[in-house]
């Protein structure tokens, strides 16, 4: 952030130049990213004191703390335009006006040990007045841009100095038009409302414990008719008044519900009162990106870009211990070997977890960042275990285990007689005509990779993000509707959001955002259906996989989940050695229930009619569907290059219609 001159931050502004600057004296802060009819303050959300105050002040750290609303700068940093507070109120309080700002006494404790000089006053006064010239030429800017803006003052107060119930939320209307602006103010009200913050109640009031008589709504009030003043006040259920403790997640939680509240109300004023016009509520967000999130991204990828957890945990001796399996007429378990890991897994969790992600100062956007860094000491933990008794619930504790309403929509797939139309035999094709099947698709879509033949698969195919592989198995067998569907699952997906990712300019995608297999399988068993390709065989074997996924995490082992599937199954021998290979690889990987889950709530989601583009532009997963979508929006991702042609085109005419009702069962 720079360090500029009061007269210099006037001329950024005038000249409508994006800038983060504090002052030389370091009193507030400014961030102009984007000019908005919308601004946000946080005026008492610092504690600093200069030398040479610290010393006459009667007053400690804490009950200045207490008395001042730390965390409330947090809140709003997510904003295009905010002024924080860097001072103490107790040097100079902003919102008061200036004859009273500099408190002998305040809440009943004498300020200082001795008085001030007037030298040391008029520097405190000089702040203020910084301060407000800052403010008066901000919102002049911004009147003048839109005809109006509306400015959220926030603040917060301490409760348990009360008798009775406060609320959660309390907005101070008593000195602003309260006709002109009443549509804004009931919008503004329910918004905040709405807002669920784990473990608080939440109560939202207009001129309860305060009613907005603070300095900075009065000046701005005074000066700009057009002008709206929100002075909201928040209940620090954020911190334990008594002992100074704060609490970092219901921190996170009301700066995350604040960002969307404060826009979608700011969006509301602007399209009744401003100038500003656009049909989309994120173009109120600033596009410039937080040289913070590339730091971050840059230092991710550049640890964590060899990290294939695929790569590590697939056995290399499935094939020879399938003949040993079978020769001990598949009573001896096989025993797979593993490549030796590459990577130290206390030196790579050290080294994440020293990634500043607090620096990333919009809260959508670090909590991505820091949901993938946590995902990865999971992950880490997951191959350290590998091929040893805590390796399943490494897995488990990653990816999770199948929940009843998995086991019910498998056991219903399961229990569907045949399709009368579907051919119980088809010829298989030549290896080498898959390959150049596969080639083809590849050239249509215009994508450039490799394409290996591997014993190293367990399953027929798999894309090695990384490298841009795809690998086959040399001993596969193909129909042709198979064929297509692998080429609809492995580059009609995985090829694709592993190419789209590549184009981004944060690698984040690249890496993949927590749990984005059920995501990407998902979408990937939709392509398949959408391009006519799906096979009651096929959805069968993934609810197979399911039932096995929770055989394993009840202690069933190799032997008993193999003969379930032949004996229960009629499961033929080397496809049931391949369900349960990949299940118990690595000691228990529970991935594979997620193929059936993540199917069921994509197809919900297509069906809802949602756009699956952001989904499309890397490893992404539908819990961060909004952000990706935000981040879209905002210009700071770009949007997909390669689109999953059966995504953009279904096949509806060559799906039989018998499996729109098959899939409406799914719950």
């Amino acid at each position: 952030m720079q360090k500029l001159k009061i007269k210099e931050i006037i001329a950024l502004i005038e000249q409508q130049k994006t800038f983060e600057a504090t002052p030389l004296d370091g009193s507030f802060s400014i961030k102009v990213n984007k000019y908005v009819p919308f601004c946000c303050t946080a005026i008492h959300d610092g504690g600093n004191l200069r030398n040479g105050l610290k010393e006459k002040i009667s007053i400690d750290d804490y009950g200045r703390w207490y008395e001042e609303d730390p965390h409330t700068g947090e809140f709003i940093e997510s904003m295009p335009i905010t002024l924080i507070g860097l001072d103490s109120r107790f040097e100079y309080d902003l919102n008061r006006q200036p004859s009273e700002c500099i408190y002998e006494e305040a809440w009943g404790n004498k300020v200082w040990k001795k008085p001030l000089t007037p030298a040391e006053k008029s520097v405190s006064l000089q702040k203020h007045a910084n301060y407000y010239l800052v403010v008066h030429t901000l919102i002049q800017k911004l009147e003048l841009l839109f005809g109006s803006c509306v400015v959220y003052d926030i603040h917060s107060y301490n409760y348990q100095r009360w008798d009775r119930t406060v609320p959660l939320f309390n907005i101070g209307t008593e000195r602003i038009d309260q006709q002109k602006y009443a549509s804004t103010i009931a919008h503004w009200k329910s918004q905040l409302s709405s807002l669920k913050i784990s473990g608080v109640e939440n109560q939202t009031t207009i001129n309860d414990v305060f009613y907005g008589r603070g300095h900075q709504l009065a000046y701005v009030t005074k000066h700009f008719a057009n002008v709206l003043v929100l002075a909201t006040e928040i209940k620090k259920v954020f911190s334990n008044e008594l002992t100074g403790e704060n609490f970092p997640k219901r921190i996170k939680e009301i700066q995350g519900a604040l960002k969307q509240t404060i826009i979608n109300n700011a969006y509301f004023f602007s399209l009744e009162h401003t100038k500003w016009k656009s049909e989309k509520v994120l173009n109120l967000l600033d596009q410039k990106m937080d040289p913070a999130i590339y730091l971050v991204d840059k230092k991710l990828h550049d640890l964590l870009q060899n990290f294939e957890l695929l790569a590590f945990v697939n056995p290399s001796n499935t094939a020879t211990e399938l003949i040993k399996f079978s020769k001990s007429k598949y009573t001896e378990p096989p025993k797979f070997k593993y490549a030796p890991i590459k990577i130290n897994p206390f030196e790579l969790k050290q080294k994440l977890s020293l990634l500043r992600t607090q620096d990333i100062s919009d809260i959508t956007i670090r909590n991505l960042y820091e949901s993938v860094i946590n995902s990865y000491f999971d992950k880490i933990d997951l191959l350290s275990a590998l091929d040893t008794k805590k390796f399943l619930y490494n897995s488990m504790r990653y990816f999770g285990r199948p929940s009843k309403k998995d086991i019910l929509n498998a056991e219903y797939l399961l229990h569907l007689p045949p399709i009368p139309s579907e051919p119980k035999r088809r010829p298989y094709i030549p290896i080498q005509d898959t390959l150049e099947t596969f080639k083809k698709a590849l050239n249509d879509y215009g994508i450039e990779c490799k394409i290996e033949l591997s014993n190293k698969v367990i399953s027929q195919a798999m894309v090695l993000n990384s490298t841009k592989t795809i690998l086959i198995r040399p001993d596969a067998k193909f129909t042709q509707k198979e064929v297509n569907a692998l080429i609809e699952h492995e580059i009609g997906v995985h090829m694709v959001t592993t190419q789209n990712s590549i184009h981004q300019k944060l690698k984040v995608f690249n890496l993949g955002l927590p749990i984005n297999t059920e995501t990407q399988e998902g979408m990937a068993i939709l392509s398949e259906y959408l391009s006519g390709n799906i096979t009651l065989e096929r959805l069968k074997k993934i609810a197979l996989r399911v039932i096995v996924s929770e055989m394993i995490c009840h202690g069933a082992d190799f032997i008993e989940c193999f003969h379930f599937l032949i004996d229960k199954q009629n499961v033929p021998p080397q496809d049931a050695y391949t369900i349960v290979t990949r299940i118990f690889r690595g000691g228990g990987f529970t991935k594979d229930f997620l193929y059936l889950s993540g199917f069921a709530k994509i197809l919900k989601f297509w069906n809802a009619g949602n756009s699956l583009m952001p989904l499309l532009i890397g490893k992404t997963s539908l819990p961060f569907y909004e952000t990706v979508h935000e981040m879209m929006e905002r210009k700071m991702i770009a949007a997909p290059i390669y689109v999953t042609k059966s995504f953009d085109q279904p096949q509806h005419q060559l799906i039989d219609p018998i499996y729109e009702y098959i899939l409406s069962g799914l719950k």
